[in-house]
Parts: structure tokens; C-alpha cells; sequence
């Protein structure tokens, strides 16, 4: 018979009948009496003036009778702290019951009774569940140590509670290890200062027993205790390395994820001229595909360590490109996992291979996807030169198709492609411009009048085509509003006699009739620039691009070594470290790769962290970092010129006046 019927019930007066239920002198109607309080409490009832009968149940042998008392106990203690002192004769007595299980049940219970007036009576039974006998009661009271340390710290370190768990690191069960290992670790996080886990090379050697024999959840508590010790030299972080190697191989995607995390940390330690270090490179690539042969959703986690794990160390899964292949089932944010990693991967060895794949992405129906294969399509142009021209053809292929979203997708990628390669493929503008109509995205018609403003010497008819697009100036997104006045200008300074009308209209536009500070800025910069020093504007606006970057999206490299701290975590699902979404972890210090040993090897690694003297690192790109942008702008001359008379700024409207009164003699000469 199910337990459903305990849920049906709609009677009235109900809680005084189980009220004489439950002081019954029989035992199967105490029960029965118990479990209708459990069903009412659990679909929300309020039972708690039944408290006092149901804690008399507690003197039972029944242990299902007791495991449900226990329940109410753990529901209703917090509401009723004066009648939940009357259940601690009770919890002492059971805690020396000769049943290895009750005992444990009453550690068990005592810790998840979050009372404070109760607390100080727990410490004598919880200290002898700690020396138990039983390796189950002992693994129990571990975990009751973290429990009351969370409620009341300072009682926890008086009673010399957290000795006892160091003690039990060295226990001869390993569930009694791994749950010491547990509860330290999670005391530990709470007070990052105070150095509980104090790992050496013997302790580290008790653990690492202990993993081969415990649970699985067990052994991620071990991994993930493995990841916070620094080895002291190359050959004790190989040792460790080959002991948690065999968790590659485990059933459970949790520790092979935790596993992943330790070898990753402790590469760091490894010399990469080593034979083992290209060994373990090679053992790291099978279990992460494997991960991927799971049900989507931890495919979905497997991505996102991937992903960091790529960005860290790509060569790992080189060779494992086509794992990363869309699956026409894959849920969307499966399929744009893969296709961020696919990026990643993307080498002159398998490029032809990527973008044959691309292509054929971009014409599936799901629009996400398919602005996000054409995207990836101008990233493999960016990332490998030697597929830029093979991307443009395809990017042109697809444009051919006519498919509005491709069209526009594939505009925004060709102008960061004319950005990484200038002066190389502007044979393509003229296809671009026969676009110009279907263009009804801001990202797109930005891009578009980009191109033609940076171009706008090859196209003849370029004054006509910005024309077309300053006449909606005002309902334009700001973004276009922007390029649009940046290109009128460049055009200006290209071709100054034919097209002065058009950028005084659109100086016009920018600074009269706009509302948007940003615009009216630009506007007045420009306006002040061509009517004062045409020339310097010449060099301003017409001055040479810095390229693109290779890799615009990758994560800083700081916070990428603490995200692999963080491995088989919310951290590395959000990409975010723990401090950026758990509240009260503000205070808590980030974790860090241990830095490499041995000169050759830190001048080898751009990543290298080292506490002697900070390392700047450098990187392809071309474009300055955004503190040499700062220093430039504080080092600058703001002081008033020596000679010359001072500009003075007209106070009457612009409407009328010519906005760039002699300005364009000079240009023109």
C-alpha cells in the first residue's frame, strides 16, 4: 500500500485527533499518527502544537518511527526553541544507542537543529561521535562539525572540535576521510585567513590513498581539497599527477571535471620538455570528449570548461576538432557552445575543414544559429590569414543567397575583415552596395556606412549613397547616427569640393537638432576641427587604423587562471569568478595558478605569475591598451598656447552660417 493516503485527508478537527493518535498506547497507530503530521507539514499545514506529542514518539526502537520525529524535529525546532530543549535527554541517549545507524541519526539530527540554546548541549555528544567506533558515525559527526561551526563559530574551536577533524584526515576509512576533507574545506572557505587544511607531502599521501576507495562524491571532495596544494617541486607535482589520473576514466562527470581541475593546476608545475607532460596533454583530450556523449545539459557544462580549458591550453584537443561538430538535434545553446570552441580550435591545418562546416550552418533555418555561423565565419578570417580570402568568398557566396539576416551578418564580419587586412579585399564593395536597400539593422547599416565612408575614394557615387541615409537622420539608432556623421565627414576631407553641402547638413543635424550629448560632442569636434586646422583634421579623422586584435573575445588572462581554479563549478559555467554571484564571498581571496618553476620556462610563458615583479604581457594586437590610452590622455599639454589669438566660438545659430567658414580653401589648396 502507498503512502498516498496520508495526503488525502480534508477533515476538520483534524490536529485534535492526531493529537490522541500520537499519545496512543499502540505502536502501529504512533506511526500511522506520524506519518499524517509529516504529510500535513509537508503540504504546508501548520502542525506545530502537535510539537510536544510528537517529541514524546521520540522514545522509540522503532527506527522509522524515530527517523520521522527526527524530521518534525529538524521542521519545527527553529519555531519552537523552548520546546525543542525537551528532545535533547533524547538526542544524548540515542547518541550512545547500541545501533550504529540511530547513533548517526542523532549526530545527524543534533546538526541540522539550527538553535542556538540548544547547540551547547550538543558538544558532548557530538565529541564522542567523533571517536565512535563506527566508521558511519564518524563520517556523520564530521559533517555535524561544519553545521554547528556555521552556527556558532567560537563554540566550535573552544571545544577543540576542529582538532578532532584534522585528526580524522589520517582516519583508516575512507568516507571518514573524505567527509573530514568536506567539512574542513567548507570551514575553511568561511575563514579564508585561518590555514585549517594545512596540506603536506604526508597528508597529501593519506588522501590520495583514501580516492582510490571512496565515494564518488567522496572522491570530489578529495580532487577538489588535491587542487589547493602547490607541490614543492616538478617531480612531487608528476607524482600526484599519475596517482589522480585513473579519475579521468570515472563514471561520474563530476570527478572527472575535478580531476581535470588538479592536472590543469599542477601543469602548471611541469616542465613542457618533459615526455609526461605531452603524455598527460594527450590523456586530457579523451574523457572531455567523452563528456560529450552525455545528455545535453552536461554536454552544456562540458562546453563551458572546455572553453576555458582551450583558451588556457588549445592544444589539449587540437586534434579533436570534429567532436565540436553540430549535431542536427543539439539544443541552440549546445550548437553555440560548439561554435565558439570550433573559433577556438580553428588552425591552418584544419581551417578548410571549419569552413566547410560554416558554410553549411549558415543555411539551417534557426536564425540564432545562422548569424552566428556567418559571424564565426569572418572570426576564422581574423584568427588565420590564410583562410581570409576563402572567408570572403564564401561570405560572398552567402550573400548571393539574398537572405536578409545573412546579408546583414555577413556586411557587419566583412568590414572587421577590411579592419585585420586593409587595401586587400575592397574589390568586394561594389557587391556590398547593391545591398544597401534590404539593410534594416542598426549593426548592419553602421557597417555599411562605415565601409563606404572608409572607402568612399573607390566609390563614385558615395556622397549619394550617405545622401540616402540622412534623410531618416533622427530615425536612425544612435550607432548609425554616429558612423553616419564619422563617414560625411571622411568624405568630406576626401572629396571637399562636391560634398561641402552634405556635411554641413549633417553638422547640421548632429549639433542643432539632436538631443544625444554623444552626437552633439562629435558634431561640435568636427565642426570646430574642419572650420580651425583642416589639415590636423585631415590627420585626425583620415589617420591609419590599428588593427584589429586576432581573438577580441578571449577572457583576460587573470581571470582566466582563477576560472581554472574554479573547474567543474558555477564559476565555470557562468564564466564569472564566485565573488561576482555569491552573495558574502566579497571578502574571500581569488584563487590562483601556481606559478612555474625554473627560468627557461617562465620567460617561455606569457601566463607566468610571479611575486618577485609583475610581468606586462604582451599580446598580437596592435591597438594600445586601454592604461596606455589613460597615461597618453594624463601626459597631454593642456596648457594655454604661448602665441596666437585665442579661438573664439560664435554664439549665433549655425542654420545660416557657413560651418566651415575658410576652412575649405585650405583643404582644397
Amino acid at each position: 500500500m502507498t503512502d498516498s493516503k496520508y495526503f488525502t485527508t480534508t477533515k476538520k478537527g483534524e490536529i485534535f485527533e492526531l493529537k490522541a493518535e500520537l499519545n496512543s498506547d499502540k505502536k502501529e497507530k504512533k506511526k500511522e499518527a506520524v506519518k499524517k503530521v509529516i504529510a500535513s507539514m509537508t503540504v504546508g499545514k501548520d502542525v506545530s502544537a502537535l510539537f510536544p506529542d510528537v517529541v514524546n514518539c521520540m522514545q522509540t526502537d522503532n527506527l522509522e518511527l524515530k527517523k520521522l520525529v527526527y524530521l518534525y524535529l529538524m521542521n519545527y525546532a527553529k519555531s519552537q526553541p523552548d520546546m525543542a530543549i525537551m528532545a535533547v535527554n533524547t538526542f544524548v541517549k540515542d547518541c550512545e544507542d547500541p545501533n550504529p545507524l540511530i547513533r548517526a541519526l542523532a549526530v545527524r539530527t543534533m546538526g541540522c537543529i539550527r538553535v542556538d540554546k540548544i547547540t551547547e548541549y550538543l558538544c558532548e555528544p557530538l565529541r564522542k561521535c567523533l571517536k565512535d567506533e563506527d566508521p558511519y558515525v564518524r563520517k556523520t559527526a564530521a559533517v555535524c562539525v561544519a553545521k554547528l561551526h556555521d552556527i556558532n563559530a567560537q563554540l566550535v574551536e573552544d571545544q577543540g572540535f576542529l582538532d578532532t577533524l584534522k585528526d580524522l584526515i589520517s582516519d583508516s576509512n575512507p568516507m571518514v576521510v573524505a567527509n573530514a576533507v568536506a567539512a574542513l574545506s567548507e570551514i575553511a572557505e568561511s575563514h579564508p585567513s585561518s590555514n585549517l587544511l594545512d596540506l603536506n607531502p604526508q597528508s597529501i599521501n593519506k588522501l590520495l590513498t583514501a580516492l582510490n576507495e571512496c565515494t564518488e562524491w567522496g572522491q570530489i571532495f578529495i580532487l577538489d581539497c588535491l587542487a589547493n596544494y602547490v607541490p614543492k617541486d616538478d617531480r612531487e607535482a608528476q607524482s600526484v599527477c599519475e596517482r589522480v589520473t585513473p579519475r579521468l576514466s570515472h563514471a561520474n562527470s563530476a570527478v572527472v571535471l575535478s580531476a581535470v581541475k588538479v592536472l590543469m593546476k599542477l601543469m602548471e608545475l611541469l616542465s613542457k620538455d618533459l615526455d609526461y607532460y605531452g603524455t598527460l596533454l594527450k590523456k586530457l583530450a579523451p574523457p572531455l570528449v567523452t563528456l560529450l556523449s552525455a545528455e545535453p545539459e552536461l554536454q552544456y557544462v562540458a562546453l563551458r570548461n572546455i572553453n576555458l580549458i582551450v583558451q588556457k591550453r588549445p592544444e589539449i584537443l587540437k586534434h579533436e576538432m570534429k567532436v565540436f561538430f553540430v549535431k542536427y538535434n543539439d539544443p541552440i545553446y549546445v550548437k553555440l557552445e560548439k561554435l565558439d570552441i570550433m573559433i577556438r580550435l580553428a588552425s591552418p591545418a584544419n581551417i578548410a575543414q571549419v569552413l566547410a562546416e560554416l558554410k553549411e550552418y549558415a543555411t539551417e533555418v534557426d536564425v540564432d544559429f545562422v548569424r552566428k555561423a556567418v559571424r564565426a565565419i569572418g572570426r576564422c578570417a581574423i584568427k588565420v590569414e590564410q583562410s581570409a580570402e576563402r572567408c570572403v568568398s564564401t561570405l560572398l557566396d552567402l550573400i548571393q543567397t539574398k537572405v536578409n539576416y545573412v546579408v546583414q551578418e555577413a556586411i557587419v564580419v566583412i568590414k572587421d575583415i577590411f579592419r585585420k587586412y586593409p587595401n586587400k579585399y575592397e574589390s568586394v564593395i561594389s557587391t556590398l552596395c547593391e545591398n544597401l536597400d534590404s539593410l534594416d539593422e542598426p549593426e548592419a547599416r553602421a557597417a555599411m556606412i562605415w565601409i563606404v565612408g572608409e572607402y568612399a575614394e573607390r566609390i563614385d557615387n558615395a556622397d549619394e549613397l550617405l545622401e540616402s541615409f540622412l534623410e531618416g537622420f533622427h530615425d536612425e539608432s544612435t550607432q548609425v547616427q554616429l558612423q553616419l556623421l564619422t563617414a560625411i565627414v571622411k568624405l568630406f576631407l576626401k572629396k571637399p569640393t562636391e560634398t561641402q553641402e552634405l556635411v554641413q547638413q549633417v553638422l547640421s543635424l548632429a549639433t542643432q537638432d539632436s538631443d544625444n550629448p554623444d552626437l552633439r560632442d562629435r558634431g561640435y569636434i568636427y565642426w570646430r576641427l574642419l572650420s580651425t586646422d583642416p589639415v590636423a583634421a585631415k590627420e585626425v579623422v583620415l589617420a591609419e587604423k590599428p588593427l584589429i586584435s586576432e581573438e577580441t573575445d578571449l577572457i583576460e588572462p587573470t581571470l582566466l587562471e582563477e576560472l581554472i581554479c574554479y573547474i567543474g563549478t558555477l564559476a565555470s559555467v557562468y564564466h564569472k569568478p564566485p565573488n561576482a554571484f555569491v552573495e558574502g564571498s566579497r571578502g574571500v581571496v581569488p584563487k590562483r595558478l601556481p606559478p612555474r618553476t625554473g627560468s627557461s620556462e617562465s620567460a617561455e610563458s606569457p601566463d607566468t605569475v610571479t611575486t618577485v615583479q609583475p610581468q606586462v604581457e604582451t599580446h598580437p594586437s596592435v591597438i594600445p591598451s586601454q592604461g596606455d590610452l589613460l597615461g597618453d590622455l594624463l601626459n597631454l599639454d593642456l596648457a594655454p598656447p604661448v602665441s596666437g589669438p585665442p579661438l573664439t566660438t560664435s554664439s549665433v545659430p549655425l542654420g545660416g552660417v557657413d560651418l566651415l567658414s575658410g576652412g575649405l580653401d585650405t583643404l582644397v589648396c
